[in-house]
């Protein structure tokens, strides 16, 4: 039982510290998840679209606000008349401002659609590349929740990234557009102070952009924080999400020992931590509406006080003294954008650190440890497996074979075994090319790809059959498939090929390992390597798979990392892995990352 705890346990995780990426750093990563889509083509004219309708939309509302003019001035002259063509022309400038705000809703979905594809295709294909995700998940805290980093992080990211951008947009066109406006209305007026008369040209521009940026400067201070509290935020709520994901997946166990009162103090500590996070992120949005408020009720009056001066004067009609509100309104609108949205920024910018430091981190799992030697990798063209002077290097120390240099030859059956905390496992991912570092090196059989059985099994969704056919795209008869499942003793399962359902969840441990060694039969490889896959058998069902690996496998080399307590006949040869604690241990990593998972606010147990 000693040694079936070590092998749960693995290997210890490769040390890694970690280096804060910049805005810049996390701003590149995205741009070039989107360079490499396959969308991109798509996204881009759904950007280009969405331009022109902003840039259509902005004429419009500076037609709008022309239009005020002639209106107001109609109303004060009681024209009637004229009120009602101005009514017309409201009507078609409207009608056409519809059009365009439906046409720029549906551009707006689909670009986040389109951004959402993008990234969250981007970050499945880094993360499936050959042994990423193994390694990822061992470098520490950037590598847990990463199913939250690719599906709620990057649609979030997608949203948000969409709703700012585009707003961003439209309201630099929209300023752009209004400021020539706002400046002939204000342009040549003469303020009279005393004897004194002081002119400055378009200064109901200058007044928005002083109350934008005062506004803007005090929201920013304020509202600063938020970046850090959401970033806190995610990050419980991913522990959160790990815990309930972990409670469920072993509530057997659970109920056997009683341990419903531990998991729910477990639950209750991680839920204290979001409920805390959450607080800390209200109460600097409080902090913040002071300020927004503040300047919205402002703003009620004042392009009014900003206008009054030149209807006073007597330099615009009524009607003029509307449109110059209307845009001072619009310029104020577009310059305050940054107060409007600086908690969706603090949200954004949280949201992004923890997509592109994922990313990030997925790039360089591949130079974890670069400075470590590592394990070089030959092939035999005699067709033989061996380990010269191989060395498995770990942060606690080395794992090797008691003999310096072995040879296995095709066709033999080897059993490889060792202490408790030797490190089999880590061996085994070792030969599998997961676990590189170290010293010596590994011949594989050439022209010959083994076959690598794990402790527990991995099966697709799909039906039976198709879990049986998985890896080769081999075909195998129905026949074939019920007298391989009848020698393992799962016979029962011969009537259930045409159904798909969760095999993992199905079936027992034992009875999953049983259907990965049929599978195994009926791909028939030349080469098998198992990491301790029949420790578990009672010696019944051993024997029973041995005979059947005998009958279906005469000529395969098959090598069995485990406790040793297997038939010798059936493995003749033995060899013995032991642990050098002596050796330099892997020495940390660095990676680059500044959405790390915090330290947790209050003390947690061991899981």
């Amino acid at each position: 039982m000693a040694d079936q705890a070590d092998d749960k346990a693995g290997p210890a995780p490769a040390a890694v510290s970690v280096e804060a990426s910049s805005l810049g750093d996390q701003v590149r990563t995205i741009k070039q998840a989107l360079k490499s889509s396959p969308v991109r083509r798509q996204f881009v004219w759904a950007c280009i679209g969405i331009v022109a309708v902003i840039v259509a939309t902005a004429i419009g509302q500076v037609l709008l606000n022309r239009w005020n003019q002639p209106f107001y001035d109609a109303l004060a002259r009681r024209d009637l008349p004229g009120f009602l063509h101005q009514l017309m022309v409201f009507a078609a400038i409207a009608g056409g401002l519809l059009v365009l705000n439906v046409g720029q809703t549906w551009l707006n979905q689909m670009i986040r659609l389109k951004l959402r594809e993008a990234l969250t295709l981007d970050l499945i294909e880094e993360w499936m590349r050959p042994a990423r995700a193994f390694r990822l998940a061992h470098a520490g805290a950037i590598g847990v929740n990463p199913d939250q980093r690719m599906q709620q992080d990057a649609g979030h990211l997608s949203d948000l990234s969409t709703d700012l951008g585009v707003g961003l947009l439209q309201s630099f066109i929209l300023l752009v557009s209004f400021i020539g406006v706002l400046w002939q209305l204000s342009s040549g007026f003469v303020f009279h102070i005393g004897t004194h008369a002081l002119e400055i040209p378009g200064y109901m521009v200058w007044a928005a952009i002083l109350y934008a940026g005062i506004a803007s400067w005090l929201s920013w201070l304020v509202g600063r924080p938020l970046i850090r509290f959401n970033s806190d935020r995610y990050t419980r709520e991913a522990e959160l999400r790990s815990s309930m994901v972990r409670v469920n997946e072993n509530v057997d166990a659970i109920a056997l020992a009683h341990g419903e009162a531990d998991a729910r103090r477990q639950l209750e500590l991680d839920l204290g931590t979001v409920l805390g996070a959450m607080r800390r992120i209200y109460g600097a949005q409080i902090n913040l509406s002071w300020v927004t408020d503040t300047y919205g009720w402002i703003t009620v009056v004042a392009p009014i006080l900003v206008a009054a001066p030149v209807y006073f004067a007597g330099d615009i009609s009524f009607g003029g003294l509307m449109m110059a509100v209307g845009a001072f309104n619009q310029v104020h609108s577009s310059l305050r954008w940054f107060i409007n949205n600086i908690g969706g920024i603090a949200d954004w910018r949280a949201t992004l650190m923890r997509v592109a430091d994922f990313r990030i981190a997925l790039g360089e799992t591949d130079v974890f440890h670069d400075t470590e030697k590592r394990i070089t990798f030959t092939e035999n063209p005699a067709g033989t497996l061996t380990f010269e002077r191989l060395e498995v290097a770990s942060p606690d120390g080395c794992t090797r074979l008691a003999e310096p240099e072995v040879e296995i030859r095709p066709g033999e059956r080897v059993m490889i075994t060792g202490d408790p905390r030797a490190g089999k496992t880590l061996f085994f991912r070792a030969i599998a090319g997961l676990w590189p570092w170290g010293s010596g090196s590994i011949g594989m059989p050439a022209g010959a790809a083994p076959v690598f059985v794990p402790r527990m099994p991995y099966f697709p969704l799909g039906t039976l059959r198709e879990v049986l056919n998985h890896a080769d795209g081999i075909t195998v008869e129905d026949a074939e498939i019920a007298a391989v499942l009848t020698e393992v003793g799962l016979e029962r399962l011969a009537s259930s090929l045409d159904r798909s359902a969760r095999w993992e969840h199905e079936l027992a441990d034992d009875e999953q390992r049983l259907l990965a060694v049929a599978r195994l039969a009926l791909r028939r490889p030349k080469w098998v390597i198992i990491d301790e896959a029949m420790d578990t058998f009672d010696g019944a069902t051993l024997r029973r798979v041995l005979a059947m690996l005998e009958k279906r496998l005469p000529d395969a080399a098959i090598l069995n990392i485990g406790r040793g307590q297997h038939n010798n006949q059936f493995f003749p040869r033995s060899l013995t892995i032991v642990k050098d604690a002596g050796r330099s241990a892997l020495k940390p990593a660095r990676v680059r990352a500044g959405a790390i998972e915090p330290p947790p606010l209050a003390p947690r147990r061991n899981k």
